[in-house]
């Protein structure tokens, strides 16, 4: 009441002699307040507390399975057989199973040679494996170049198949289901998938198959990301922070406790009996990759991940890019576990321990919770508990929980440590984007299954010279701008000067830190595709 009778008395200073509506507005608001935004304040409150615990016991959980087995050093990869494929004169090549790779493409001017290339370049018998690009591309132009390259590996001796369909239905998922059908792929005993801009090294089929071909029980051998172009801009380095975390944590968690994981859709290996005894692959959602491992799992298959075979790839350098990308993957979990969770309940083949990791820790905490409670109780309940002082955040929710989580992210990757302030305002209004997603996802909203391949430059010597460029040839403004974020920083910038001159937490200091990054991020200069001016 106290800092409302100073907002009133502050205001009506600015009031000509004897007018009272200042009086009434914060007369009404006071009304208004008490009986129904401090009640529904709190419930939002308690709730988010809540998750954030959730997430905080799965985070520190995790880090002590990641501490633990590098104390002792344990390697998942040392439970399972593991002998190489020799040459051998008389029986030849048979020992080596056949093996079929696939590499999905749309419209991939900038990088379908790297990945055409890398995949025939493979070490593998030339008669023990099959390259398959499946081309989705619009673009007659670059479904040509594509074609011809096909056929320039072809001449050289590369059993390589150029496979093209008259739609794009189902997307990936389409392209890959429609790549199985053909009767050489049906002889493989192992299928690889590479998208177009992951650049295997030669010897990634030597590392992974023999795991497959010497343990009977893994269905899916997985590899680690390395990104080229993490160093293109600082929004690609934020980025970075994020995966790494994934890979050396989440990865590594989930294949060295419950041998199961999400298949990350690419620099992977399945087993093709594994892939088919799972239904194949189905496009009810955006993340059809997900949708297969789960299945799959839930057939008794495990999950191999190692950490030390690294795949080089492309981190999308532009926000438009990445937020469509994140869109998809915040949208599509939620929309799996929807259509997924009954079915997982009531699945007979795997021990309950499984099914609880599988329900409470894949999805509920890491693809719902980790998105809503970010944006919800950082960007919603904190700047509102500032105009009701009635709704006290308790410190250890807004000091000790984040920072602790902030460090054990930010271990995945110690050069970026510096940067860790501005992951988190980054991260913070990348959640407005991924809790919206969830929802949709959820609720099956309009866009649950929007699908926008992710652009690709050929890497950061590329991208940045031809992003610049078309920057600077002209940018619709329509287009750069992003109001929902500029709204959230005015808001926030708002509640930072009325707790700046009224408030008592301080809160001012970081809500001045988010608003001016969402209002950055909402003027558009995030990325590469910034003007010079």
């Amino acid at each position: 009441m106290g800092r409302l009778s100073k907002l009133k008395l502050a205001l009506e200073l600015f009031e000509d002699g004897g007018n009272d509506i200042v009086g009434k507005i914060i007369e009404i608001w006071d009304q208004f307040r008490v009986p129904v935004l401090v009640p529904l304040l709190t419930v939002l409150m308690y709730i988010s507390l809540a998750m954030s615990l959730m997430l905080f016991i799965e985070k520190v959980y995790m880090s002590l399975v990641v501490g633990l087995n590098m104390l002792f050093r344990r390697k998942t990869e040392k439970r399972y057989k593991w002998e190489e494929f020799k040459d051998d004169v008389e029986s030849g090549n048979s020992d080596y199973p056949l093996v079929l790779i696939q590499v999905p493409m749309f419209n991939e001017k900038e990088v379908y040679q790297l990945s055409i290339g890398a995949a025939c370049g493979l070490s593998w018998p030339s008669n023990r494996i099959v390259i398959q690009v499946l081309d989705d591309s619009t673009d007659p132009v670059v479904k040509e170049m594509v074609e011809v390259e096909c056929k320039k590996w072809a001449s050289k001796g590369t059993n390589i198949h150029y496979q093209v369909r008259d739609n794009r239905k189902g997307y990936k998922a389409g392209a890959l289901k429609e790549g199985l059908k053909h009767s050489y792929a049906n002889e493989c005993e192992y299928v690889a998938i590479f998208d177009a801009d992951f650049q295997p090294e030669p010897d990634f089929l030597r590392k992974t198959i023999p795991f497959l071909h010497h343990n009977s029980q893994i269905g899916l051998v997985q590899a680690r990301w390395q990104f080229v172009n993490s160093d293109e801009c600082l929004m690609t380095r934020m980025q970075e922070m994020s995966l790494n975390y994934h890979f050396k944590v989440e990865q590594e968690v989930g294949s060295s406790t419950y041998a199961f994981f999400g298949f990350n859709g690419t620099a992977g290996v399945w087993r093709m009996a594994a892939l088919n005894e799972a239904g194949g692959w189905k496009d009810r959602t955006t993340v059809e990759d997900m949708d297969l491992a789960v299945r799959a799992s839930l057939k008794g298959w495990k999950f191999l991940y190692l950490g030390s075979i690294k795949v080089k790839n492309e981190l999308p350098s532009s926000l438009k890019a990445y937020r469509y990308q994140q869109h998809r993957w915040s949208c599509g979990p939620a929309n799996l576990f929807r259509k997924m969770v009954y079915e997982i309940i009531i699945n007979e083949k795997v021990t309950l321990l499984k099914k609880l990791h599988v329900i409470y820790s894949f999805f509920f905490v890491r693809k719902i919770v980790a998105h809503i409670v970010t944006f919800v109780l950082y960007c919603v309940v904190i700047p509102a508990s500032v105009w009701i002082p009635e709704v006290e955040v308790p410190i250890w929710a807004t000091i000790y929980i984040p920072t602790i989580i902030t460090i054990l992210n930010a271990l995945g990757t110690p050069r970026s440590f510096y940067l860790v302030v501005f992951w988190i305002v980054f991260e913070n209004v990348m959640a407005l984007h991924r809790t919206m997603a969830t929802f949709i996802g959820l609720f099956e909203a309009q866009r649950v299954n929007e699908w926008v391949v992710t652009e690709k430059h050929g890497g950061a010597s590329k991208a940045k010279p031809a992003t610049r460029q078309n920057a600077r040839l002209g940018f619709k403004l329509s287009e750069r701008v992003l109001v929902l974020e500029l709204c959230m920083g005015i808001i926030l910038f708002i509640s930072g000067c009325y707790d700046l001159a009224f408030g008592k937490y301080s809160y001012y200091i970081y809500l001045y830190l988010q608003a001016i990054s969402f209002i950055i991020m909402g003027l558009g200069y995030v990325g590469t595709q910034v003007p010079n001016s």
